[in-house]
């Protein structure tokens, strides 16, 4: 799972006032834990696609951003390793959130 982590609060730009399906993928962490997220939201930075986690057992710790590719016609996740990419996605991900709060 990736090192850069974001508080979740009550705003993640999603409606949680309606039912809807989870969508849960099982990560593994850096101790070799293997642990169930929930892909609560995906938005795109520039011409790249990103996906909001958060853990199924415990939906208010901080949540992970990873980043989405295709590959052979699955989508694979991806850590963001180069900070500069990482400063660029957190921007847009805050922005968002505010927004959301402004509904």
């Amino acid at each position: 799972m990736s090192e850069h982590k974001h508080e979740h609060g009550d705003a993640c730009g999603h409606d949680h006032d309606h039912e809807h399906e989870e969508f849960v993928l099982t990560l593994t962490d850096e101790e070799g834990k293997e642990v169930e997220m929930v892909l609560v939201e995906t938005f795109d930075v520039g011409e790249k696609l990103y996906a909001l986690l958060l853990e199924r057992e415990n939906p208010e710790a901080d949540g992970v951003i990873l980043r989405m590719e295709e590959e052979n016609e699955e989508m694979v996740l991806y850590n963001i390793e180069d900070e500069e990419e990482w400063n660029e996605v957190e921007a847009v991900y805050n922005e968002l959130v505010a927004a959301a709060n402004q509904e």
